[in-house]
């Protein structure tokens, strides 16, 4: 027999994702300093053993504001996800399962607003609602939800036809019960690795929409903001771009791999 080959990309993926959860998680109960405490004297300074991550223009321990920028970012993915994931699941899972003229109007108008950049309409509904957290978590979670759609009707339509459905549907079962207890666990793998994707893109557009100052708001600490405030000091205070902008480039390639590893799983 021949050896099974390791999924590196899962692997990996995994381990990063356990290790900024650890990170994160830490943050939500301990750290070094108050993220929000102005330093008068600590402005700009490296790092060093009383501030691992050196401090930002205002005195602030870089350290503590990227444990709790990392949190925010995880909690806004994750929100989003749930949100814009099971609205997408419900609505693919309906279509794909009833068919019909429903069908065809839902998927034109998920056609269409899949034809347009999800940053893009994540801007627009960001102008309509305004900026913060939650109008981010709600923007984000409506630009998710086709994406989600589009997987769950297309495993849902591959699954009702097989012998299983059918012989479900003689022993008289319901057709939620159908939907949510025999096809759903065979679509499962698909849903997550679509979630992990979209974990990916929720990581990457809230800390986008931060950077540009129209996502999550002070006193919140975000990553993107972090980013957006430390462009004047490339040169002279470095470690104020190099931790916030690892610890996204780390939750998102965690996700990406992740994701990837989950579809060859998927695929065997």
């Amino acid at each position: 027999m021949k050896r099974e080959k390791r999924n590196y990309n899962f692997i990996l993926g995994a381990g990063l994702i356990l290790f900024m959860l650890a990170f994160l998680l830490i943050g939500c109960f301990f750290t070094p300093y108050d993220p929000d405490a102005m330093d008068g004297g600590a402005k700009l300074a490296g790092p060093s053993l009383s501030h691992l991550f050196g401090c930002d223009h205002f005195g602030r321990d870089m350290l503590s504001r990227v444990m709790k920028g990392t949190g925010t970012t995880f909690f806004v993915a994750l929100t989003t996800v749930a949100l814009g994931g099971g609205l997408g699941i419900f609505i693919g899972a309906f279509t794909g399962y009833f068919g019909g003229w429903v069908d065809e109007v839902l998927m034109r108008f998920n056609d269409a607003v899949v034809s347009f950049p999800p940053i893009l309409l994540a801007l627009v509904f960001i102008s309509l609602l305004g900026p913060g957290k939650y109008n981010v978590i709600l923007a984000l979670a409506i630009v998710l939800i086709p994406s989600f759609a589009r997987i769950t009707r297309s495993e849902f339509l591959r699954q009702r036809e097989m012998d299983y459905v059918k012989s479900a549907r003689l022993m008289g079962a319901s057709h939620l019960r159908i939907m949510f207890v025999h096809i759903f666990p065979n679509a499962l793998s698909s849903v997550l690795s679509m979630a992990a994707i979209g974990f990916n893109n929720a990581v990457l557009m809230e800390a986008s929409m931060s950077y540009l100052g129209i996502g999550v708001q002070p006193p919140d600490a975000s990553l993107g903001r972090m980013l957006s405030e430390s462009q004047t000091y490339l040169l002279s205070a470095p470690w104020c771009a190099v931790f916030p902008g690892a610890a996204v480039i780390l939750l998102a390639l965690g996700f990406s791999m992740l994701g990837d590893g989950l579809v060859k799983k998927g695929g065997r």
